[in-house]
């Protein structure tokens, strides 16, 4: 089945940051695009300065999953937007939130808090090793029981979240702190996959196993629904039992 996928990326740093053009001269999502060659998917790429935001219900409506990349620009994303992308996962689109936006409006959203971490950036980056935790999900097949990130930036806990409904892959750094770095959850219809390695500076974006990693949680998140299946306020005017 193709999956419709939007990739939105906020496009500042790649607008405005030199050395992250030259990483990304296609931008983060473009890298990311070029890995999923071999999945069948059909891709529109959206940025903040498209018109409404790369956000319109149109294109949402025709989205079966949507990937979230932000970081400097969280705070210029209108609320009315946000609304419209919380209601769609909530019928059954798919989200998958990359990195720094954890503090999205969008994932705080989704899971009620502010979703602050600890974190370390630097110039060299952190050895990261992102091992499988939970081999048998579907987001981990065809990955190694662990894989190296040469340099990250250090994301580490404690990650305010509620429980995840699965930890799927768990970060160790160089330095020493852990990350619960891919993680699911499910809202109304919909499913989320988080998975934190992918900062602007680094090219992580181009590392085969982040690609295929975040391709396996794009097939996953993808949920077809009939239209019969509602979660709408409803009222049950007969009881069941009399």
């Amino acid at each position: 089945m193709t999956i419709r996928l939007t990739m939105w990326n906020e496009g500042r740093h790649e607008k405005n940051d030199p050395p992250v053009a030259k990483i990304y001269p296609d931008g983060m999502d473009g890298a990311l695009a070029a890995g999923f060659g071999d999945r069948d998917f059909t891709i529109e790429r959206r940025t903040i300065d498209d018109p409404e935001q790369g956000l319109t219900q149109e294109l949402l409506d025709r989205t079966d999953v949507l990937t979230w990349w932000g970081h400097v620009a969280h705070d210029e994303v209108k609320d009315e937007y946000i609304d419209r992308v919380q209601q769609r996962v909530l019928a059954g689109m798919g989200l998958v939130v990359l990195h720094s936006g954890h503090h999205s409006k969008m994932f705080r959203r989704m899971v009620g808090t502010n979703a602050n971490l600890s974190w370390r950036e630097l110039p060299e980056g952190d050895l990261e090793r992102v091992w499988t935790i939970l081999p048998n999900h579907p987001i981990a097949d065809g990955v190694p029981p662990f894989f190296e990130i040469p340099a990250s930036e250090m994301y580490g806990e404690p990650f305010d979240i509620p429980a995840p409904d699965e930890i799927v892959f768990l970060s160790w750094y160089k330095g020493g702190e852990v990350f619960r770095s891919g993680l699911t959850f499910y809202r109304g219809l919909g499913r989320i996959f988080y998975f934190s390695p992918g900062h602007e500076t680094f090219p992580i974006y181009h590392h085969p196993m982040v690609q295929h990693v975040i391709g396996n949680g794009i097939e996953w998140a993808m949920q077809p629904h009939k239209p019969s299946r509602k979660l709408d306020n409803w009222h049950r005017k007969e009881p069941i039992h009399r």
